[in-house]
């Protein structure tokens, strides 16, 4: 039996980006394989037609790769936003989708005509995406898991941005340049 199979096309409309790695490949271990990746938020109530969509999805590409019975899987690529729940944009409302690709995924602006690059400033992390996913079903040494591909993204609107400093540098050093600063080398 093959380690892989790959399903056809999905698109997730209207979701929030996040952890994106995909102009750049990034490995998250030492000495695993670089990839571009990121991660898709959906809100469960919000987007709760295309989080049924998509189980049904990642239930018939298992059984398609597993047969009848499917065995216990490892993992699936979409997950409940509450593992995070710590982290901005995640939490108990919401459920995210998991994606990675060796290739790079192309990255266009709302004019899909127009190819984004880093230098771009979007997509960021925080902002609303279209996105196209393929799911693929994995059964080797690392486990029996329904992954997916990262196919391409496409920036839909700005958000507020995660991970963003709450300093507003015109605020703290305001008065920095006229008075020179605080006796106190802490304030």
């Amino acid at each position: 039996m093959s380690d892989k199979s790959e399903t056809s096309q999905i698109k997730l409309r209207n979701v929030r980006l996040s952890y994106p790695a995909i102009f750049t490949a990034k490995a998250f271990e030492e000495g695993q394989k670089a990839k571009y990746n990121c991660q898709l938020i959906l809100g469960k109530d919000t987007h709760a037609p295309i989080i049924k969509a998509l189980q049904a999805k990642i239930d018939e590409a298992a059984k398609s790769f597993f047969g009848k019975t499917v065995p216990t899987l490892k993992g699936v690529c979409l997950r409940d936003g509450s593992e995070k729940g710590d982290k901005d944009g995640y939490g108990e409302d919401v459920m995210f989708v998991s994606a990675s690709s060796e290739r790079r995924p192309q990255v266009v602006d709302r004019d899909p005509s127009i190819p984004l690059v880093e230098a771009d400033g979007k997509p960021y992390a925080g902002c609303y995406v279209n996105a196209m996913i393929s799911l693929w079903v994995q059964d080797n040494k690392f486990g029996k898991r329904v992954n997916a591909n990262i196919l391409a993204v496409q920036f839909l609107k700005d958000g507020e941005p995660f991970g963003e400093s709450i300093t507003n540098a015109t605020e703290a050093f305001e008065n920095e340049a006229d008075e020179g600063g605080s006796e106190d080398p802490l304030a």
